[in-house]
């Protein structure tokens, strides 16, 4: 289970990752063929460590065409939305989440990281500036080059400096070391490097490199680039003409008196196996051109890997899934349907009923219905976030009329078909760090005394036999579930043969909150409750909580510990909430 907050950076690297092990088989492939090719198949494996697939196809989110195709397959959409979001499931829920350490799981590990990240980076900046001030202090030579030249007296090999404006820096005396010829080629290779701008590529590496130096794949990424690099530019000035024999003998004088360059975007003239590259360079291994059928495939995969994820985005922006109405041409549908704006004015908590096949919901908000059936209860619609103001203020009244008699949970695709349908919705989920409630024993190891574990042999009442308990009777046991009742403006709940986790989820109806069950209590449990409902705007217990004459009982949050051995305590995180990316207020039908 990956944490949400490192949802999205798992997937990023998983897919990263499978796209370089692909570059390194077409590669392997082209083993025969020119250094030059396979180099620039690394670079482009490194490059993509920094361009997720979710930003290719959030491009393709702003494109909208004039006209949308008829049916979105489902399948495609799903398929878009699982490459460009996150592949490993993250700790969305609350019970997911449930863990006490997870935001000081996740504050250690971007401190790690950072702490990673700034040593290599300060490491790398110091051999730069320490690179920069030597070339500060050369003196000018009068070659004849295309770029300035400047000689040192540091013992550093031959080799370009400078991204943007490079200037090649060779060591004094090296025209005493090596022949004329031997010094034309070593000038041969480093003009190579300037041609190519192989500093620039070898920089961007280094950035990937500091950013992902946890990932060994990168770095053994960057030994490949490096590898190639000097073989493209040994089989160029090869190419040009150069004695194999006299390019050979000086690079081994290069590396007999002269200390290999500390950074990679600084081209020198010995890097690689030195040992594989002399046995290379006295075979005169020129690698064989790439043939037509071949420069089409790379062409083409090149032009697939950036144009099919824009494309996607183009296909599921949107604009276009509102179109579509994907969810509703794939879920079962109501028989017949018809959604109305109430007019009786402001809206209470709403009404909905199901008998037999007939679905009713009375003067209930947009945002209330999400909140019932993509999330867990009426009473979290401040869990979605996002859309216009009237999803709050208007109420709707649905009825609707099943085939045959459907169950709770096939009725339920069927609403979310019809909202779907007719507001031209479109949503999707997401985890939030948020404020919540963590659920904890006030003493460790000792619930209150209202809080007992159930019994086999306790009874308890099935599902739809409840009714109000007449005054002076005792409330009925609900099996697997929750009686509330009002007495006096309090509430009086009961709950039996339930978990912690279905505490905490009741308990949301109470507070402004998610409440996470951090307990650490595991089996069922039977309970008992007397509480003063909190009547400020992020309290949501239904009508009740606008129950007159309160009494003097406590609040829920000191109820909980003096009744139940339980106590609520501010913490932050992941949250799963449902965001809003279009709705439409519906014309009357």
């Amino acid at each position: 289970m990956i944490p949400a907050a490192f949802a999205p950076q798992a997937s990023h690297l998983w897919q990263s990752t499978v796209f370089a092990v692909v570059v390194a088989l077409v590669t392997w492939s082209l083993r025969r063929n020119q250094a030059r090719v396979r180099y620039w198949l690394w670079s482009v494996a490194s490059y993509k460590f920094l361009l997720p697939f979710s930003w290719l196809v959030s491009i393709g989110h702003h494109f909208q065409g004039h006209a949308a195709p008829a049916i979105l397959p489902h399948t495609f959409t799903a398929m878009v939305d699982r490459v460009s979001g996150p592949i490993f499931p993250a700790a969305f829920s609350p019970t997911e989440a449930a863990s006490n350490h997870l935001p000081a799981l996740v504050y250690l590990v971007w401190a790690v990281w950072a702490g990673g990240f700034l040593t290599i980076a300060a490491g790398w900046s110091l051999e730069w500036l320490r690179i920069r001030g030597i070339v500060r202090v050369a003196s000018p030579l009068h070659l004849g080059l295309p770029i300035r030249a400047l000689s040192t007296s540091a013992r550093l090999e031959p080799g370009v400096f400078g991204v943007f404006r490079p200037v090649l820096l060779l060591p004094e005396g090296i025209a005493a070391r090596l022949t004329q010829a031997q010094l034309e080629t070593v000038l041969a290779h480093e003009l190579c490097h300037v041609r190519r701008r192989d500093n620039l590529t070898a920089a961007l590496h280094m950035l990937v490199e500091s950013v992902f130096w946890f990932h060994p794949f990168v770095w053994w990424l960057g030994k490949r680039m490096v590898e190639e690099r000097e073989h493209a530019c040994d089989e160029e000035v090869l190419q040009a003409g150069s004695p194999s024999q006299v390019y050979a003998e000086s690079i081994l004088k290069v590396c007999e008196f002269y200390l290999e360059s500390p950074l990679t975007c600084i081209s020198g003239v010995t890097g690689s196996d030195l040992k594989e590259r002399i046995r290379r360079i006295m075979k005169k291994h020129f690698g064989v051109a790439l043939s037509f059928r071949k420069k089409f495939f790379l062409l083409s995969a090149g032009v697939a890997a950036l144009a099919v994820p824009v494309f996607a985005g183009v296909l599921t922006s949107p604009h276009l899934r509102a179109q579509t109405s994907t969810i509703a041409e794939y879920l079962p549908k109501f028989e017949i349907a018809s959604i109305t704006p109430n007019k009786a004015g402001a809206h209470g908590p709403g009404n909905i009923s199901l008998r037999g096949g007939i679905y009713k919901a009375t003067n209930v908000p947009l945002r209330v219905f999400l909140a019932a059936y993509y999330l867990h209860s009426f009473t979290e619609s401040r869990f979605v976030i996002g859309g216009p103001d009237w999803i709050d203020s208007e109420g709707f009244d649905i009825e609707a009329r099943a085939d045959g008699n459907p169950g709770k949970g096939q009725v339920n695709l069927m609403v979310k078909s019809l909202l779907e349908d007719h507001f031209k919705l479109l949503i999707h989920r997401e985890a939030r760090q948020l404020p919540i409630y963590a659920l904890l024993l006030s003493n460790p190891g000792k619930p209150g005394p209202q809080l007992t574990p159930h019994s086999d042999d306790a009874k308890c009442a099935a599902t739809g036999t409840l009714s109000q308990p007449a005054p002076g009777e005792t409330m009925p046991a609900y099996c697997g579930g929750f009686f509330i009742a009002p007495k006096a403006g309090d509430l009086r709940e009961t709950g039996n043969n339930i978990t912690m986790a279905m505490l905490s989820a009741q308990l949301i109806q109470s507070v402004d909150r998610m409440v996470v069950d951090r307990t650490g209590l595991n089996g069922v449990f039977d309970f008992s409750i007397e509480f003063a409902p909190e009547l400020g705007p992020g309290s949501q217990p239904g009508a009740m909580a606008n129950a007159p004459n309160p009494s003097a009982l406590p609040s829920i949050f000191d109820a909980l510990p003096q009744q139940l051995g339980l106590k609520l305590e501010p913490q932050t995180s992941p949250v799963d909430v449902i965001v809003i990316d279009h709705v439409e207020e519906p014309t009357l039908n």
